[in-house]
C-alpha cells in the first residue's frame, strides 16, 4: 500500500533529478532482485522510464526477462513513482566482488520534522523505518547548513557548494 506522503516525498526528494533517481533505483535493485540475482547484474542506466541492467550472458538476460514483472512491482514498492516504466537487458561484464555496503552512517544531532516523521510510520520495518528518518534528517540538515552557515564558513550563500 502506497502512502502519499512518502509518495510526495520521494518524488520531491528524487523524481526530479535523473542521477538521484538513477542512484535510488541503484540502491534498491539488490532488495528487488535478491542477493543472488544481484551479484549477477548491474544498474547501468535510466532512460525514459527504461531501466537498463546489464547482465553477464544471454542466460541470465532470459532469467531477469522472465521476472521482469515481479522485479517491477518490486521496485515500484521500493521506490514507488520513482520506479521505472519497464526493464532492459543487455550483455557484458558485471563486477564479480559484491558491492560493498556503504559505511555506516555516524550519529546525527539534527531531528526529522515532524512531516517525514509522519510518512515514515507507514514503514513497517523498524530497521527501514528508522533507517529513513535517519537519512531524510540528514539530507535535510544539508540544506539547513547551507543556508545557514557557520560564522567560520567561506562558503557564500546560495553557492551550492
Amino acid at each position: 500500500m502506497k502512502h502519499p506522503a512518502l509518495t510526495g516525498i520521494a518524488t520531491e526528494v528524487f523524481a526530479r533529478n535523473p542521477e538521484r533517481r538513477l542512484a535510488l533505483l541503484q540502491a534498491v535493485w539488490p532488495a528487488a532482485v535478491g542477493p543472488s540475482l544481484a551479484r549477477r547484474s548491474v544498474v547501468v542506466a535510466l532512460d525514459r522510464g527504461i531501466l537498463r541492467v546489464r547482465v553477464p550472458d544471454a542466460t541470465w538476460r532470459k532469467v531477469l526477462f522472465r521476472m521482469r514483472g515481479e522485479i517491477l512491482n518490486r521496485l515500484r514498492m521500493a521506490a514507488g513513482p520513482v520506479a521505472p516504466r519497464t526493464l532492459g537487458f543487455m550483455e557484458g561484464p558485471v563486477p564479480e566482488a559484491p558491492r560493498p555496503e556503504a559505511p555506516a552512517a555516524g550519529p546525527i544531532d539534527v531531528v526529522a520534522p515532524s512531516s517525514v516523521r509522519a510518512a515514515a510510520d507507514a514503514i513497517a520495518d523498524d530497521e527501514l523505518r528508522t533507517r529513513f528518518i535517519q537519512a531524510a534528517a540528514r539530507y535535510l540538515a544539508r540544506f539547513e547548513a547551507r543556508a545557514n552557515p557557520a560564522p567560520d564558513d567561506p562558503t557564500p550563500r546560495g553557492s551550492g557548494h
